[in-house]
């Protein structure tokens, strides 16, 4: 699965739940529709999908078990615990959206420890990130963030890089006010 096409297979496999002739899919359908939901952050839809599958089905699969061990893990915000379960090797259905994922749960440490922290322990860093304590360094000095023996002070991100969705929402909402004062003053 390429994951610039996640949005439609995404429809496919709730198509393909909804869709099914007794309400229920293959482990395989269930595994694939939960990593794509953690991918995307949606950790309530994954929470509800967990309590629908039927729990034959939960019990014939050990991936799909693991795969919401991850989940469990991201709904308690257990950084360390949630690359520990995502270092196993996944089966050839899920294995790129859990490596993507695994990657995306890096990048949001990084840009809260961004925007939150002004210095930070190499270790607490390393655990959020799931990286050694060098690579969480290299990781840290490759976004010009400063490393002064075991503590890193973030960068905080450029406006310009950080906010581009926000301005836009920004203005929509600014317009969508500007259309209810004016109708108001009608």
């Amino acid at each position: 699965m390429v994951l610039s096409k996640i949005n439609g297979v995404l429809r496919e496999l709730e198509r393909a739940e909804l869709e099914a002739e007794d309400g229920v899919v293959s482990s395989q359908v269930y595994t694939r529709l939960l990593a794509i939901y953690l991918y995307q952050n949606e950790l309530c839809y994954a929470k509800y999908l967990w309590k629908r599958i039927p729990d034959s089905v939960k019990s014939s699969s050990a991936e799909l078990c693991h795969v919401w061990t991850v989940g469990q893990h991201m709904w308690k915000r257990d950084w360390p615990a949630v690359h520990a379960a995502l270092n196993v090797n996944w089966s050839e259905d899920v294995d790129e959206v859990m490596n993507a994922l695994k990657e995306n749960v890096r990048e949001r440490a990084m840009v809260l420890v961004s925007e939150a922290y002004s210095s930070l322990d190499v270790e607490i860093l390393a655990g959020m990130t799931g990286l050694s304590g060098e690579q969480t360094q290299n990781l840290a000095l490759e976004r010009g963030w400063t490393v002064d023996g075991t503590m890193i002070q973030p960068r905080k991100l450029d406006r310009e890089q950080s906010t581009p969705a926000q301005e836009t929402l920004t203005e929509e909402q600014l317009y969508k006010l500007t259309q209810f004062v004016s109708f108001l003053e009608n």
